[in-house]
Parts: structure tokens; sequence; C-alpha cells
């Protein structure tokens, strides 16, 4: 990934000719800047809280495999990680527990959106992923697909650390 991201960068240099150093150090690292935009400018990607309409993957074996937010439960702004939100299944395999249409409630294992640790370090993901639950809380699936960062202990989600296969 960064291999791709340093061509993108040195291309978009080249496409702008020489400019100065002062130019170039504000506008960031290579890996900040996503493309070239038609109007000459370097645009960046904004990661952003999981809020209404945000499609995230399901990495369990519920049956489900999009869902669509419809509400964070806490917080003004979305939902972070280890955070309860409703969703719409937006695609479902055909003989699993949840089918397509149905309103559930998922815990946020996997975000875009960087967090910081206390030790000072920071956790990010390349996708946004969920896991179904329950109204009690309790995974609808019996298996968790990829990493699940270690914070999900703090609010309260063992279950999911118990099934998933890397805690990240």
């Amino acid at each position: 990934m960064a291999a791709i991201v340093a061509s993108k960068w040195f291309r978009g240099r080249l496409l702008m000719g020489n400019l100065s150093n002062s130019i170039l150090g504000s506008l960031g690292t290579p890996h900040d800047i996503t493309r070239l935009d038609c109007t000459g400018f370097f645009s960046q990607q904004l990661r952003t809280f999981i809020q209404m309409r945000t499609k995230l993957k399901v990495v369990d074996n519920s049956g489900a495999k999009w869902v669509r937010c419809i509400q964070a439960l806490k917080g003004r702004k979305g939902a972070r990680l280890g955070d309860t939100i409703i969703a719409s299944v937006q695609e479902a395999q055909p003989r699993g527990k949840v089918k397509k249409g149905e309103v559930v409630y998922g815990v946020v294992v996997r975000a875009a959106m960087q967090r910081g640790r206390c030790d000072g370090s920071e956790v990010k993901f390349d996708d946004n992923a969920v896991v179904l639950v329950n109204k009690q809380g309790e995974p609808i699936g019996t298996r968790v697909f990829g990493p699940v960062p270690h914070e999900l202990r703090k609010k309260k989600h063992l279950k999911i650390l118990t099934l998933a296969e890397h805690i990240a």
C-alpha cells in the first residue's frame, strides 16, 4: 500500500512542476495525500466517525455480509471502536441467521478512524467492521474473523473477545 501511495506522491509532484519545499512541507506527509484532483490541489482522505448511512462489513458468521448504520446509540457525532449501533442488513447469505432488510444491533470492532491508546500509540484499521449482537449484547454468530482491538474489554464486550481469532 505504501508503494502505491509513494508512486502517486511522486507522480503528483511531477505534474505540479517546481514547488518550493515550504509548500510541499505544508501539504503533509506522502501517506496523508491520496490523489491530485482536477483543480490541481492535493485532496486528503478524511476519516470520520461511523455515522448514519455508513456501510460496514460484518465479520462474524451470523449470515450478514454488509450492514448500513441507522443510528449510533452513544455520542452525538457517531460511533467509534466498541460502540453499539443500530443497522440494517444490506446483503446476507441465503441460509443465515439474519436476513436482508432486518434491523439489528452491532458492535464496532474495526474503525478506519484512529483511536489513541493510553500508552501514546494509536490504532486504526483499513476498513469499518461490525459484529452483530442481540439486545442483551451477546453475539449472534459463533465466530469472529480478523483482528479485534483489546479496547473492547473496557466496553464490556468480553464474549466478542473470546470468539475473536486475533486480538490487536
